[in-house]
């Protein structure tokens, strides 16, 4: 691959915490420029001004990091364009200064703290569509019945693959005689309580399609120029949305 390339695939591995789905997928990576010297300048764009500074932040600083351990870049700049706080958040990543050290007093929480949250929504998401799969493939499934589910009973498809991926992101095991129907630390459900939670999963899971889809059209709606390094027009992002997923 070449080095736009390598580049597009590093920042493949920079999650939107809340949607759950790469920035590059989200388009919201809007340049990219490669010096011969190995100098990177990257600028990210946002649906709103407004999005979290947190998530913003997140996001710049992963991306900057991804780039930075490529062993050909020299000279990392990621910046973020047309948010409310992009100077600060600019200004920051420029000098290295970390989460606490760019919001300082308004750092309520660390980053470590939010990416676990995500992680934890992001599994409960995944984890509600294998099973809502399962209920849909077999009339006969009751809601109960899904709580004695084990990984290895999962067909070997992306939505499985990509559950695994999750347990693993929070330390849960993805032996295949691991239940499915866990909580956030491994726990299981008493038959009697497996309906309700699947029912909090769905809601999990539709509140972060439903802000991702959102957003999709929030940025296209800001942005009439393309709006994205990766998916420049509307075709041309469908199919990039297809090809990922029948990647994962």
């Amino acid at each position: 691959m070449n080095h736009r390339d390598l580049v597009l695939r590093a920042l493949d591995a920079v999650i939107d915490p809340e949607l759950d789905e790469p920035i590059t997928d989200l388009g919201f990576v809007h340049t990219v420029d490669i010096a011969a010297d190995g100098d990177v300048t990257v600028h990210l764009r946002l649906p709103t001004s407004f999005c979290s500074p947190n998530f913003a932040y997140l996001m710049a600083s992963d991306s900057k990091d991804v780039l930075t351990s490529l062993t050909w870049t020299r000279h990392v700049t990621v910046e973020l364009d047309d948010h409310h706080d992009s100077a600060i958040i600019n200004a920051g990543l420029a000098a290295d200064a970390g989460y606490r050290g760019t919001f300082r007093h308004e750092a309520e929480e660390s980053l470590d703290e939010l990416r676990e949250t995500f992680r934890r929504k992001a599994h409960t998401a995944a984890m509600e569509r294998c099973l809502t799969a399962l209920l849909r493939a077999d009339v006969n499934r009751t809601e109960q019945s899904i709580g004695s589910v084990c990984l290895g009973d999962l067909p070997d498809d992306g939505a499985t693959a990509s559950l695994l991926k999750r347990r693993a992101s929070i330390g849960l095991s993805t032996a295949a005689d691991q239940l499915v129907m866990v909580d956030h630390r491994g726990n299981g459900y008493a038959p009697d309580a497996v309906p309700m939670a699947l029912r909090r999963a769905r809601s999990t899971r539709i509140s972060i399609d439903g802000n991702a889809h959102f957003c999709r059209g929030l940025l296209r709606t800001r942005y009439t120029d393309g709006g994205s390094e990766t998916m420049s027009t509307p075709e041309e992002r469908q199919l990039t949305l297809v090809g990922r997923n029948t990647q994962r």
